[in-house]
């Protein structure tokens, strides 16, 4: 993720770094530790506040890796 324009609003700073998060959803995907949810998260390289955006959610055969690769 490429933000041209970022700027903390916390602190102000124009820095930041990106990453990716998978979480799991509902009762079933917990049982099985299947992460089907994804966020993007942007965290201020100074103070590091940091923001989680949705993404697309995980397709099946990323779930079903998932699953078996625990």
């Amino acid at each position: 993720m490429n933000i041209v324009k970022y700027k903390c609003p916390k602190c102000g700073y124009r820095e930041y770094e990106s990453g990716e998060i998978r979480t799991s959803g509902g009762f079933w995907s917990k049982v099985f530790n299947i992460e089907n949810r994804k966020f993007v998260s942007i965290s201020c390289k100074k103070c590091g506040y940091t923001e989680f955006y949705n993404k697309k959610k995980a397709g099946t055969a990323e779930n079903i890796l998932d699953f078996f690769g625990n």
